[in-house]
C-alpha cells in the first residue's frame, strides 16, 4: 500500500490490524507452550508467520459473512471474532470449549459469528462455503462466504468442482489461498506445474488476484474488493496470498525439507514487525501504546489458560449428545 495509513484508515482501525495479528501470533506461541506443558493433547498446526492473511481477510468481512477454515485455522477463527478463552478450552479438550472439547484444534466452529468450521480434511471447506453462498443467493441476503485453504488444497478435486459451480452460478464466495509454498513437506513446484495458482480462476470465469501475504493492508483491500464484487452479483474471486509458515507442518515436524536460509529471508518481511515499524514511523501509535496492546494480549491469554485449566473435562455419559444418527444400530437421536 502506498501513502500514509491515516490517509485512508482511522487510528483505531490501524491499531486493530496490529492488535489482531499480534493476538494470533501470541495465541499460537502460547498454545505451543501449553502443549509442551501437557495441558493441550494432540497435534497443533501453527500459523505463525501467516497472521496477515488471516486478519487481513477477516477484517474485510462482516459478522454476518461466513468462513470455512483449515487444519491451520486458529488465526482465521480469532480473526472472525473467536474468543481466545473458548478456543483454548477447545484445544485443551475441555467441555467449556466451543465444541464441548470434542472438536479440538482441527474442528472448531461457532455459527453465531460465521465460523462454519475448521476442517481436518484438505479441501473439505470448499463445498460448504459454496453451499452457504448459494443459500445467501436464494434468500437474497447481502452476505458472502470465504473459504480459506492452502496451496496443497487447490489441487484437490473439491476445489475444481466447487469453483466450476460457483463460477457458473456466480455465487458470492471468495476462494482465499494461503500459499505458504509447502503442502506438508512438499514444495509447491513439486505439486503444481504453475507458479501462480491464481491463474486457475480464469478457467472458471472469475478473476484471480495475487497479493503479498505479509502485508495486512494489501490482503484487506483485496478481500474488500472481492466482497464488493460478490455482493454486486459478479460472482467469485480467487485471492492468492503469498505467505510463509515459520514452523513445521505440525509441532514436532523436523522441517528437513526446507533450507533454513529461506526461513530467515521470510522472517525479514515479518508481517507484525513491519507493520509495527510502520505504525511507529508514521506516528500512528507510540511505543507506549503498542506496549499497552501487547500487555493486554498477554493478560487475555493468561486468563484463557487459567479458564481452560480449571474447566471440566467431557464425561463419557455425554458422548452421544449432538450425534444425530447411528446407522449401525438403526437409531436416530
Amino acid at each position: 500500500m502506498t501513502g500514509k495509513l491515516l490517509d485512508k484508515y482511522k487510528k483505531s482501525q490501524a491499531a486493530r490490524f496490529y492488535r489482531q495479528m499480534k493476538l494470533v501470533r501470541e495465541f499460537e506461541l502460547r498454545a505451543i507452550e501449553e502443549r509442551r506443558n501437557g495441558l493441550i493433547p494432540g497435534f497443533i498446526h501453527s500459523c505463525v508467520g501467516q497472521e496477515a492473511t488471516a486478519i487481513g481477510a477477516c477484517e474485510a468481512l462482516t459478522r454476518e459473512d461466513v468462513i470455512t477454515s483449515t487444519h491451520r485455522g486458529h488465526g482465521h477463527l480469532l480473526g472472525k471474532g473467536g474468543d481466545p478463552k473458548y478456543m483454548m478450552a477447545e484445544l485443551t479438550a475441555r467441555s467449556a470449549g466451543y465444541c464441548l472439547g470434542r472438536g479440538g484444534s482441527l474442528h472448531i466452529s461457532d455459527f453465531s459469528i460465521g465460523i462454519l468450521g475448521a476442517n481436518g480434511i484438505v479441501g473439505g471447506g470448499f463445498p460448504a462455503a459454496a453451499g452457504a453462498a448459494l443459500a445467501f443467493t436464494m434468500r437474497k441476503e447481502a452476505r458472502v462466504s470465504l473459504s480459506f485453504f492452502g496451496d496443497g488444497a487447490i489441487n484437490q478435486g473439491t476445489f475444481h468442482e466447487t469453483a466450476n459451480m460457483a463460477g457458473l452460478w456466480k455465487l458470492p464466495v471468495i476462494f482465499f489461498c494461503e500459499n505458504n509454498l509447502y503442502g506438508e513437506g512438499t514444495p509447491q513446484h513439486k505439486q503444481a506445474p504453475i507458479r501462480d495458482l491464481a491463474i486457475r480462476a480464469e478457467s472458471y470465469g472469475f478473476p484471480g488476484l495475487i497479493v503479498d501475504g505479509t502485508d495486512v493492508i494489501a490482503v484487506y483491500e483485496a478481500v474488500l474488493d472481492a466482497r464488493e464484487r460478490a455482493l454486486a452479483g459478479e460472482g467469485p474471486t480467487l485471492v492468492e496470498a503469498k505467505t510463509y509458515r515459520y514452523r513445521g507442518h505440525y509441532e514436532g515436524d523436523p522441517m528437513v525439507y526446507r533450507d533454513p536460509a529461506e526461513l530467515e529471508e521470510w522472517r525479514k518481511r515479518d508481517a507484525i514487525d513491519t507493520f509495527r515499524q510502520r505504525l511507529l514511523q508514521e506516528k500512528v501509535l507510540t511505543d507506549t501504546e503498542i506496549k499497552d496492546i501487547d500487555d493486554e494480549i498477554q493478560t487475555v491469554l493468561d486468563e484463557a489458560v487459567e479458564f481452560s485449566a480449571g474447566a471440566p473435562k467431557p464425561v463419557a455419559a455425554e458422548a452421544l449428545q449432538g450425534v444425530y444418527a447411528d446407522t449401525h444400530n438403526n437409531k436416530v437421536f
